[in-house]
This record gives structure tokens, C-alpha cells and sequence, in this order.
């Protein structure tokens, strides 16, 4: 069985992605150092077995983390998403750990909020 810590990828100094993460890897989170989590994967995208955001923002609030919700969609991320994405990265505690189904969609939307 993986480890939280084996499906974590760094993609920039105090940024980090991870596929889909489950209730109980947010304590884990908060033992590896982590401050804040985003999760870019909408509810319900692969159906009913996904865990939703209020579940995972429970227990990530529970383990002490900052959290938050930006669903987007793995084909496009539009101009408001990505600025959204870009504001998040400024005002989270570091280090930053974002997810979604594999994490391509968070490295891409981080990419993009971090062009400039």
C-alpha cells in the first residue's frame, strides 16, 4: 500500500501536487509539513466512490491545515480559475500542496498562475 508521502510530486520549492487524497491522508499532510492544501478536482468527477470536498475539508481542517476548493475541469482552466489559483498561492501558508485526479490539472493551473 502507497504512503501519502509516495504519491506526493514537487513542482516548485513550497509547492507540491499529489493525484486524489483521501480524508485520512490530511493528517499525513500535517506531518509531512505541510500548511495548506487546494483541491482542483470537482465532486462526483469519476462518481459516487470519489471522496467529496467537504469530507476532505474536514479532516484537513481537523489536522490543522488551511484548505480550499477550486474545482476545475482537466481540459481547461479559464482566466478567472487561474487567477484564482494565482491569489490562493499568495495568501496560503507555505508549503502548498494542491490536488486532483493525477495532479496535471494542479501543475498546470499552478504553471499558469505562476507565468509572468
Amino acid at each position: 500500500m502507497l504512503k501519502t508521502s509516495d504519491l506526493i510530486r514537487q513542482v516548485a520549492p513550497a509547492f507540491c501536487v499529489a493525484p486524489q487524497l483521501t480524508p485520512e491522508a490530511m493528517a499525513d499532510l500535517a506531518q509531512l509539513g505541510f500548511k495548506s492544501v487546494i483541491n482542483n478536482r470537482p465532486d462526483y468527477e469519476e462518481g459516487p466512490h470519489q471522496p467529496t470536498n467537504a469530507s476532505v475539508e474536514a479532516a484537513a481542517k481537523a489536522a490543522g491545515l488551511e484548505y480550499r476548493y477550486l474545482p476545475v475541469s482537466g481540459g481547461y482552466q479559464s482566466p478567472d480559475e487561474i487567477a484564482r489559483m494565482a491569489q490562493l498561492l499568495q495568501e496560503l501558508p507555505q508549503p502548498v500542496l494542491a490536488f486532483c485526479r493525477s495532479g496535471a490539472r494542479s501543475t498546470r493551473l499552478f504553471m499558469l498562475a505562476t507565468q509572468g
